[in-house]
Formats: C-alpha cells, sequence, structure tokens
C-alpha cells in the first residue's frame, strides 16, 4: 500500500465517508431504483449466470445478487457495508479487504467493479492489483459515470435526488482504457448506457432501449462500461494441440488437395471431416486419405447423419475433437489451407481468443463471391459490429479459430440466442461476445470455388440473416 500521506488521508476520509453512509444507503437507492435496476440489467447482459465472480466495492451487496454466480465474493473496506451485505444476503460471502492494499488471493471468472473507481486514491495501483483476482480466461467489467455529466449530478446532490458523494475522478473512457493498458490488461470491449436515468413512463423506455444505442447520442449516456482482460504471458512455440474440422458435402475434388496442402500445426494437427451425406464419392475419398500415413497428423471421418447445415457439422465436429485449439476450413478451397498457421499464431501468441478470418481486405479472385454476397457481407459486418460493440469486418468467413475451452464455455450458454444458425458463424461470434472473448480479425485471400456449387442461397440466406440479426439486436441492445 503506499506510505504517501496525502494518498493515506485520502483514503482515510473515504472510508469514513462509507462508513457513515452504510445505514442510508438502501434508502438512497429507493430514490435511484430505476438507475440502479438499469446497471444490473447492463451487467446481467455483460456476465453468464452461474460464474464464479468477485465485486471489488461491493458496497450492501445488491449487485452482486443480483448476478446469480456460482461462486460470489463481495470485497469493501468499509465494515459497517459489509455488515449491512452479509445480513441481506446470508448465502453470499463478504470480506474487509482494499483493493489498494489487496489481501484476497482467490481468483474469478469475473471482476467487478460497479462505480467504484472513483473511490480510489491511485487508480493505476489498483488495476495493478486487479491481477491478483484473474486467471488468464477472468473478464474485469468496470462501468463509471460519463463526466460530461458531472453538473447534473451535482445538480442532483443539491436537490437530494442522490446521495452526496466525495468528488469522483475525471475518467472518460479513453483514460480508463489507457490505465487498464498500463497495468497489465487489454481493453475488450467498451460502451454506452442509459441516457435517462431517472424513470418517466414511456419515454425513459423508449428512449434508453434505442435512442440510447445510435451514434452520437450513446455518447451522451451516463454510464460508461469497459470490459477488460489480463495481458496474456508470453506462449512457447508448437505447445498445442490442434483439431481442424472441415465440413463436406459433395466435394470430393477438393479433399486430396486439401490434405496436400494443410500445413503441420502445433504439437499436432487432427483434421477431422464431417460429411453431410455426400453422394459424389467425397466420403471415399477421405477414408482414402485417412489411410495414408502422415507424421504428426490423423485424420478422421464423422458421419453428419443428414444434410442439416454447415453450422451443425461444425458443432458435431467441435463436440468429437481432442485439440486445445479448435478451427474451421471450408472444404472449398476458397480460403487457402496455408494460411491457418497464421491464426494458430494469434491465439498462441495471446493477441486474441477468438481469430475470425476477413475476406474483405484484400483483392479476390474474379467470381470468388458474387456482387450482391459481397455488398451483404459488408451490411451484415456493420451491423454486426454495432450489435457486438466491436469490430466485425467479415461476418461469413469460413475459417475461424479459438481455444476448446473456450468453445466449451459458448457452446454451454447457447440458449441464450437459440438454435437456428444454419451457417454457424453468427452462432459463434454473438457466444464469443457474450462472453467478452476478444475477437480479432485476420485478413486472408479468397479464391474461386476449385470445386462443386455453392451452398449458399442469397436471398433466402440473406433474409434468415436478417433476423438473426434482428433477434441478436433485441438481446444485446434493447433488452
Amino acid at each position: 500500500m503506499t506510505t504517501d500521506k496525502y494518498l493515506t488521508d485520502i483514503r482515510a476520509s473515504l472510508r469514513d465517508y462509507f462508513e457513515g453512509h452504510a445505514e442510508q444507503r438502501d434508502a438512497w437507492k429507493k430514490h435511484a431504483y430505476y438507475y440502479h435496476g438499469q446497471i444490473e440489467r447492463l451487467l446481467r447482459r455483460l456476465i453468464p449466470p452461474g460464474q464464479s465472480v468477485v465485486e471489488v466495492g461491493c458496497a450492501t451487496g445488491d449487485l452482486l445478487n443480483a448476478l446469480k454466480p456460482g461462486r460470489g465474493l463481495g470485497i469493501d473496506f468499509s465494515a459497517n457495508m459489509l455488515a449491512c451485505a452479509r445480513k441481506k444476503y446470508p448465502k453470499l460471502r463478504f470480506e474487509l479487504d482494499d483493493l489498494e492494499d489487496l489481501k484476497t488471493r482467490e481468483t474469478f471468472d469475473y471482476v467487478v467493479l460497479s462505480d467504484s473507481i472513483g473511490s480510489l486514491a491511485d487508480v493505476w495501483s489498483a488495476f495493478r492489483s486487479l491481477r491478483r483476482l484473474c486467471r488468464p480466461q477472468t473478464r474485469v467489467v468496470i462501468t463509471y459515470y460519463n463526466y460530461l455529466w458531472e453538473p447534473i449530478l451535482r445538480l442532483a446532490e443539491l436537490a437530494r435526488l442522490k446521495a452526496r458523494q466525495p468528488l469522483q475522478h475525471w475518467l472518460p473512457l479513453g483514460d480508463i482504457a489507457n490505465l487498464l493498458n498500463l497495468s497489465g490488461f487489454k481493453v475488450v470491449q467498451v460502451g454506452y448506457h442509459l441516457l435517462i436515468p431517472i424513470w418517466i413512463p414511456g419515454i425513459s423506455y423508449l428512449v434508453n432501449r434505442f435512442l440510447a444505442r445510435l451514434p452520437f447520442l450513446r455518447r451522451l449516456c451516463l454510464v460508461e462500461f469497459v470490459v477488460a482482460r489480463p495481458e496474456p504471458a508470453a506462449a512457447k512455440p508448437e505447445e498445442y494441440v490442434v483439431s481442424v474440422i472441415v465440413p463436406t458435402l459433395n466435394e470430393k475434388g477438393t479433399i486430396g488437395p486439401l490434405v496436400e496442402r494443410l500445413p503441420l500445426m502445433g504439437l499436432s494437427t487432427e483434421v477431422l471431416f464431417v460429411d453431410g451425406t455426400s453422394d459424389d464419392g467425397t466420403r471415399e475419398a477421405i477414408l482414402a486419405e485417412a489411410a495414408r500415413p502422415r507424421p504428426g497428423f490423423t485424420l478422421k471421418l464423422i458421419d453428419q447423419g443428414a444434410r442439416l447445415g454447415k453450422g451443425d457439422a461444425v458443432r458435431k465436429g467441435f463436440a468429437a475433437a481432442t485439440g486445445e485449439v479448435l478451427m474451421i476450413l471450408d472444404s472449398d478451397l476458397s480460403v487457402a489451407p496455408e494460411d491457418l498457421p497464421k491464426f494458430y499464431v494469434a491465439l498462441q501468441e495471446g493477441r486474441g481468443e477468438f481469430i475470425n478470418g476477413s475476406r474483405l481486405n484484400y483483392p479476390m479472385e474474379k467470381q470468388a463471391m458474387r456482387y450482391l454476397n459481397n455488398a451483404g457481407n459488408h451490411l451484415f459486418g456493420a451491423s454486426l459490429s454495432w450489435l457486438l460493440g466491436r469490430r466485425i469486418r467479415d461476418t461469413l468467413c469460413g475459417t475461424k479459430a479459438l481455444f476448446k475451452r473456450d468453445y466449451d464455455r459458448i457452446a454451454a450458454h447457447r440458449g441464450y440466442f437459440g438454435d437456428f444458425d444454419p451457417f454457424g458463424d453468427f452462432d459463434l461470434l454473438f457466444g464469443a461476445a457474450r462472453l467478452g472473448l476478444e475477437i480479432v480479425q485476420m485478413p486472408v485471400r479468397y479464391r474461386s470455388r476449385a470445386y462443386g456449387d455453392t451452398k449458399i442461397s442469397r436471398f433466402r440466406h440473406g433474409i434468415l440473416l436478417a433476423r438473426m440479426c434482428l433477434f441478436a439486436s433485441a438481446k444485446l441492445k434493447f433488452s
């Protein structure tokens, strides 16, 4: 803990304030019930139920309880606040601790700091202490007020519409992100929430659910939030087993070239062909390649059982995979197998946790993507970027990579969005964003199909994708 007397005095005055405010906190929260309810709604959207969660600056424990953690711990430096919390929520754990002199050594799936960084004497040192609560997959979720609202909040205190607080730090989103970066974290997502923080019948619902999500207006919202993850340590080369999932349907002419060109990755590479009842000799071609010995490779054929779409094939392949790294490669060779090591290295070096191929950066071969498909990809990319709060260049590129441990978490929470994506791309992107995974784009060159015909219907599948975007907007933006 810092020995600077000035900062020590600040900490003491803040502690005295919260100790004296503990008994009145619930009464003040009733005045601001709509605001606190919206904060709970936002964090429930970012944190799935059943996770291990620690809230730093938990006060009387209401938010931690609302998150429905599988293992929950509330930390606060006010003994009086914790006494109230233990009385209200005896099934949750609450401990007296100070983020700037942290004693707790447990790690959690999620670390939450909601409206609490303004009560830190030294935000940089406190953020560095946060790392003790984190494992590599931990997500840190921070909410704070937009400093543009400072005059309005002070007027609300004078009018006794909210509790008077000590002077808060001026920390816009960029400064919070910078402090996290200086403290060993990578920012995954930033966003804004709540344009009207009080309940006005009809108006609050419409403004906060729709207008507050629009460009420009959203930057005027009261609440800012950041999701970050620990900066990964450097990984040793070739330390993962890789499973490559290749969905097939009448792709006989590409099987041999694909196997021949696929590079060896990691400790070993497992190739799982998932075939949807091909009738052109694809199965025989796969079995012939599987019978040929290739050092470091294993090839397997999985029967999909019926023509149930690529999304179903990918899920069946992932379920059967034994590797720590999962990849998807389309069997039509429109993306070169030689590009896959780029995805492996990006995961291995911690450059991201969900590596999404992007075909829209380099010039394409003629006939590789029809004009309407290209326009639709740009449109869906822009739509998903807005929906997910992060940049998604190409939503439908079939080449993706992620760790199996993260896919298992996506699969466990698949019910949140439903199961109606025939391609699997939206299913994975939505799930990765829901869990706060860091999604990064990997440019690839897109080539003309080497064999057979495309399985995509521009209009029928385009309408389905539009429906999926509307459904996701209801979950992610307007819930």
